[in-house]
């Protein structure tokens, strides 16, 4: 029996996989694709870990958000010794990214979660990272229909795509180990928003801000410095 395309399905959910930072990995509809820009959020976090000025030996990292597991899998195959606990409020994808795990030989090194962001996650990370949900409900009406096809859950970041940053820079610290790193990928635009965002907590210091292949602000480095409380 020939299996029904629908009309706009990404090429990816029809072929199954797609490549992320030198690996294969397993999509449908469950999870959002991978994308080349999400990589420079790995290499970011791999450049912290390895800085010679903030050497961390070791870490211990949390993956909010992880979709098909391609963020921690990648760290995982990267980051010598690297400890992961990887957390979606998506009980299907977690099983996607057990899955990719056991297909790239990292199953027995990342602990997967089924959570809404911090709920129930226990200890301390060096490195809290994440490719959120960044997508602003007035921009689906400009979404190609290919995108449209992904996860929603995956997608939508609220009425102005900032609701995971405020939450995540929020809690954060409460997960932090003293002089930890929060990294998250953000949307087109969204730089000047997500600094205030920082500031406001009081708590973080600003790194730096990573663009893509595109020229584009698309990754913050954040240092949480509790130091700067007033």
């Amino acid at each position: 029996m020939i299996k029904t395309i629908e009309p706009y399905t990404p090429l990816q959910y029809i072929i199954g996989k797609e490549k992320f930072f030198g690996l294969d990995f397993m999509v449908n509809e469950h999870v959002l694709i991978p994308r080349p820009e999400t990589e420079v959020l790995v290499q970011a976090v791999l450049d912290t870990i390895h800085d010679s000025q903030f050497t961390i030996s070791d870490p211990r990292i949390l993956d909010l958000c992880t979709g098909s597991g391609n963020i921690a899998i990648s760290l995982t195959k990267n980051a010598a010794n690297c400890k992961i606990v990887a957390s979606d409020i998506s009980a299907n994808a977690i099983e996607i990214a057990k899955e990719n795990a056991r297909l790239n030989g990292v199953f027995e090194k990342i602990i997967f979660t089924k959570s809404d962001l911090f709920y129930g996650i226990e200890g301390r990370f060096n490195l809290i990272v994440s490719n959120p949900p960044y997508i602003a409900r007035y921009e689906f009406e400009t979404l190609q229909k290919e995108v449209l096809k992904e996860p929603v859950l995956a997608l939508d970041g609220g009425v102005d795509g900032l609701d995971f940053y405020r939450r995540i820079f929020s809690a954060a610290p409460g997960h932090l180990a003293h002089g930890g790193y929060c990294i998250v990928e953000i949307g087109f635009g969204q730089l000047s928003a997500v600094k205030e965002i920082i500031e406001k907590t009081k708590e973080f210091k600003l790194v730096e801000a990573k663009e893509d292949q595109y020229g584009i602000d698309r990754v913050i480095v954040a240092q949480w410095t509790p130091h700067l409380l007033i």
